[in-house]
């Protein structure tokens, strides 16, 4: 075998020794380059693994916080759920409590007199509220708040009534309490036994008779006056619709014709009627089909009669193509 340590030796003497102050150029073949070389990459692969050190501890630290980050909003998300609960429970119990607070509920004694302030009765003005109160004094309230409280039977109580034609009722909330707006019946004729004496009772625009206990009639109501007995053969209580119908139309024809307010429809006697206006009594006889024609003929008689100097007792209309003047002598 070929042995490079026997020919260096051999070959050393030949070699010129350089100069100790002459450094020998070395060139990239040599074997001694490569391991100066590799000598001076040594402080970039420490740099490297400085850096990798680097990198390991930062994501270390990066775990870490997203673990921490994790465990927060863990925590968090519970807190959220068990404050949901809480503020679930919360608003039952303050749903429970706020629907069943007194304020809900009316008063027991709200029927027993006329100034409590849970009932309030409007719009009343023949029935008083004294006797409104008397028939609800019956009624039974159920225990349940307002807004569960049916209304019929109040509204029926009170239709009882004979002046009363209809009935709403409005509920109000917290407090609780009642409004009864009443919508009565309209008077259209007052029956007297005579024009000095108080009406005794009164009819409604639908027929109904109506007593005493709900007179006298407020001054609003504009109705007509028709003096009666109530006897046999003038019974007033025996009236139909038509019969107030016509006392109406009469009333009419009257202020119509005559341009006077009619004072009243004397009925005392029913087959000699009189009606009184202020300015002539007018004897009319009975109220047959032709008695609405017969009293047409005053608009051409009061012009005359206001003419006369002497008093006059009545205008006498009882016959259809006779008219007379009846003097008080």
């Amino acid at each position: 075998m070929f042995d490079d340590t026997d020919y260096e030796k051999e070959n050393s003497s030949n070699v010129e020794r350089l100069p100790d102050n002459v450094i020998p150029f070395r060139t990239s073949s040599s074997q001694e380059d490569v391991n100066d070389t590799a000598f001076d990459y040594e402080p970039d692969f420490e740099e490297e693994k400085k850096i990798s050190a680097y990198y390991y501890y930062r994501r270390i630290k990066k775990n870490k916080l997203e673990r921490k980050a994790r465990q927060n909003q863990l925590w968090f998300n519970r807190f959220r759920v068990l404050f949901r609960l809480v503020f679930l429970i919360f608003l039952i119990f303050f749903g429970y409590k706020l629907f069943n607070m007194r304020m809900w509920f009316l008063d027991p004694n709200i029927f027993s007199n006329a100034n409590n302030k849970s009932l309030e009765i409007v719009n009343n003005k023949i029935v008083p509220n004294n006797k409104i109160l008397a028939v609800l004094r019956n009624t039974k309230l159920p225990h349940v708040p307002i807004y569960r409280l049916e209304t019929y039977d109040i509204k029926q109580n009170v239709m009882h009534l004979d002046p009363v034609e209809n009935v709403y009722i409005r509920r109000f909330w917290f407090p609780a309490r009642l409004q009864i707006i009443v919508f009565e019946k309209k008077p259209v004729i007052t029956i007297s036994p005579a024009e000095n004496v108080a009406p005794i009772a009164f009819f409604a625009d639908d027929g109904t008779l109506i007593g005493r206990e709900y007179l006298p009639l407020s001054p609003q109501f504009k109705t007509i006056l028709v003096l009666s007995y109530g006897t046999k053969g003038d019974d007033y209580r025996t009236w139909n619709i038509e019969k107030i119908h016509r006392l109406e139309k009469l009333a009419r024809t009257v202020k119509n014709y005559s341009k006077e307010d009619l004072s009243y429809i004397d009925l005392r006697n029913p087959r000699d009627v009189y009606v009184k206006i202020p300015s002539v009594n007018i004897r009319l006889g009975t109220l047959d089909d032709t008695a609405i024609d017969r009293m047409k003929r005053i608009s051409s008689i009061l012009p005359q009669v206001k003419l006369l100097d002497k008093p006059i007792k009545y205008v006498d209309l009882r016959w259809a193509n006779t008219n007379y003047i009846k003097l008080d002598s």
